[in-house]
């Protein structure tokens, strides 16, 4: 289980320190989403779960006519978004939980955005019913989270590696995997105030490495992001090598053309504020 605790801690100086990995890691993803915001009408944006403020940054830099507000719950990870935003007069981020965040401008968010920042609430419905509150009328909801673990060889093919399988989790506790199951997302949605509920199946190369040697650039990511990483971080170093030599056959048999990918799978959610 991946918390807001976790973020606020060692989750958030990882991920704010590997923000060009990460970046890259969902750079397809990234593209589809911004995509799919021609689809909307809209002159305010919240970027909830920002993170390091990759959509933001994207949303801010092609729309300057809009405004957009990240938010996120680390404090590493807003820093991070903050210098690299600061060039940009039409954006800003803020240190905020954004299930009990509170509009300060007059201007309500009218559309609400998140590239894989929603599955960590702690009460999901309470969170988006307060979102709701907070946007506009009307409003729109766009956000991308992954499908079961089970169709995203990105995590499935690295967990293999592992000398012992990590126990199940908890499939509705807040983590990567915790709106897999749309019959679960949809309820939420609803009781936090949203309707005409769609989703779309997108399917993404996840990169792991790059530049001048893929295959050890993937071996970095992966003992640094994600489960697996947290793992090796436990084991004695023999058994680290041997997992770390592990990764690299693994990333060579899924290097093409200089990059190092495995496939990943996402819902793409939209929806509508109840008027």
């Amino acid at each position: 289980m991946v918390d807001k605790s976790e973020w606020q801690g060692k989750s958030g100086e990882t991920w704010a320190a590997e923000w060009r990995r990460t970046d890259r890691s969902f750079s397809y993803l990234t593209e589809r989403l911004l995509q799919r915001t021609r689809d909307f009408t809209f002159r305010k944006v919240l970027d909830v779960g920002c993170g390091a403020g990759e959509l933001s940054l994207a949303l801010a830099r092609g729309r300057p006519g809009i405004t957009v507000t990240g938010v996120d719950v680390s404090p590493q990870l807003v820093e991070v978004a903050r210098e690299r935003g600061a060039h940009l007069a039409n954006l800003t981020f803020e240190l905020a939980d954004a299930s009990e965040w509170t509009e300060s401008d007059d201007k309500s968010a009218d559309l609400l955005v998140s590239r894989h920042g929603v599955m960590f609430f702690d009460d999901p419905s309470a969170a988006f019913a307060n979102l709701a509150r907070q946007a506009g009328s009307p409003a729109s909801l766009l956000f991308s989270c992954f499908r079961a673990v089970q169709e995203n060889p990105f995590f499935t093919e690295i967990m293999r590696l592992l000398p012992a399988a990590p126990p199940p989790a908890d499939p509705d506790a807040p983590g990567p995997f915790a709106f897999a199951d749309r019959d679960r997302v949809i309820p939420i949605l609803r009781a936090g105030g949203w309707e005409n509920i769609s989703f779309e199946k997108f399917d993404f190369p996840m990169v792991a490495g790059a530049g001048d040697d893929p295959i050890e650039e993937a071996r970095n990511y992966f003992s640094v992001i994600g489960p697996a990483a947290r793992a090796a971080a436990e084991m004695d170093e023999a058994a680290r090598g041997r997992f770390f030599d592990r990764i690299r056959e693994l990333a060579s048999r899924n290097c093409r053309e200089g990059i190092v990918s495995l496939p990943a799978a996402a819902w793409i959610v939209s929806a509508t504020k109840v008027a």
